[in-house]
């Protein structure tokens, strides 16, 4: 089965709106888990606009499922994730501005790089995936760069599923066929929801995990966090 890693950087976006700690970050990470989610991503950025790096500490003792911890491997970023050793770290190229992640790696380009903070990374046990377009070439350069896995940045998915869910997904079909052929493992992720989540996954073959955080939590205020996560787990079956 493929696992649901809920992202809950908009229930701290909540948190933090307001000042205090309501909601609190850490219990409903545990309430997804409990939940049923197989998993818990956080993503970080420098300003800490949502996710701060202390949440990040709070949680990785008292979680038990698998914890995804994503972001710009800037030296901040790669010293809490060497100290916290997660599960699996993803990386993403975010600019410190951007308000979501809306590309993904030139993995060609940035071959280098890549190569050194992902040995970086397996040294200390993390499972280490890079975010990308659903272009082989780009999968290929991951795959050289060392990368248990890739994530396939989603949104050119979503955006097109409505007109028409058969197109949408053939470059997503493609290249995950590429990053399973290399040994890499397939992680999906951005603007997935219960209306395109299934079709995804069916069309998919050997889908590890995706990562859903700003819909599922959209979804949670108005049928419940428990029943939303119970909705995203039946497409994932």
């Amino acid at each position: 089965m493929t696992k649901l890693s809920v992202n809950i950087n908009k229930v701290a976006t909540i948190r933090n709106a307001r000042g205090g700690n309501n909601p609190d970050v850490v219990k409903v990470a545990l309430d997804c888990e409990r939940f049923g989610a197989q998993g818990i991503t956080v993503h970080p950025r420098p300003d800490e606009r949502h996710i701060r790096y202390q949440d990040v500490y709070d949680l990785k003792p008292v979680l038990r499922t698998e914890f995804n911890i994503e972001g710009n491997p800037i030296d901040k970023f790669n010293d809490l994730v060497l100290k916290v050793k997660p599960t699996q770290v993803t990386l993403v190229p975010d600019a410190p501005d951007q308000i979501t992640s809306n590309a993904g790696w030139d993995t060609k380009k940035n071959l280098a790089f890549l190569t050194e903070i992902v040995g970086e990374f397996k040294e200390k046990g993390i499972r280490t995936s890079i975010f990308v377009n659903a272009e082989p070439e780009m999968v290929e350069y991951a795959a050289k760069a060392g990368a248990d896995r890739v994530e396939l940045y989603t949104e050119p998915y979503a955006s097109a599923y409505a007109a028409g869910p058969e197109a949408a997904i053939a470059p997503f079909v493609e290249a995950a066929r590429v990053a399973k052929s290399l040994g890499m493992g397939v992680n999906a992720g951005h603007d997935l929801s219960l209306e395109n989540l299934k079709f995804m996954h069916d069309q998919i073959v050997g889908l590890d995990e995706v990562s859903i955080g700003h819909a599922l939590i959209c979804d949670a205020l108005y049928l419940g966090l428990e029943e939303t996560i119970k909705r995203y787990l039946d497409c994932l079956k």
